[in-house]
């Protein structure tokens, strides 16, 4: 009897142990890349991530700002969409940055985006700043196998 109580406990707590440990599908998503793509009647704006596609808003604002500081980011263009994702993250458990292209660049191929600036990458929290010549209708997708966050911005 007492024997059953002692391995009974043991597979109580080594259940207990296996709850606190995160799984593969709890780790943030992370940026690996940021693309875009000029089609005929819109632009498109691709993130590409590893895991699960973070949770998203996305709205139009004033200005791109640098999370944290606060601080507007230049960027040419007359509109300004800015994409809010969590969990979400460009760099890895260690901090070493998943994402290593360009924190702000230009996209001279595309008829309105004009730039994309990665304007936060904080607790949990990533954001991106794409600018335009005008504001437009936009739409944001999901696609999986890999992972990307597609934003479509009309001419």
């Amino acid at each position: 009897m007492i024997r059953r109580l002692l391995v009974i406990g043991a597979v109580a707590i080594a259940s207990l142990g296996a709850l606190a440990v995160p799984s593969s599908a709890a780790q943030t998503p992370t940026l690996t890349n940021i693309r875009t793509g000029a089609h005929e009647y819109y632009d498109r704006v691709v993130l590409d991530f590893s895991g699960a596609a973070p949770d998203r808003t996305v709205s139009y604002v004033p200005q791109i700002v640098q999370d944290g500081s606060g601080e507007p980011i230049p960027m040419p263009g007359n509109a300004f969409l800015q994409l809010g994702m969590n969990p979400a993250a460009a760099h890895d458990d260690n901090g070493n940055p998943t994402y290593t292209g360009p924190r702000l660049f230009t996209t001279p191929a595309l008829t309105n985006v004009k730039a994309i600036a990665l304007a936060g990458d904080f607790e949990g929290h990533l954001t991106i700043g794409i600018s335009m010549d005008h504001k437009s209708l936009y739409s944001v997708s999901t696609l999986t196998n890999p992972t990307r966050v597609v934003i479509d911005i009309g001419h």
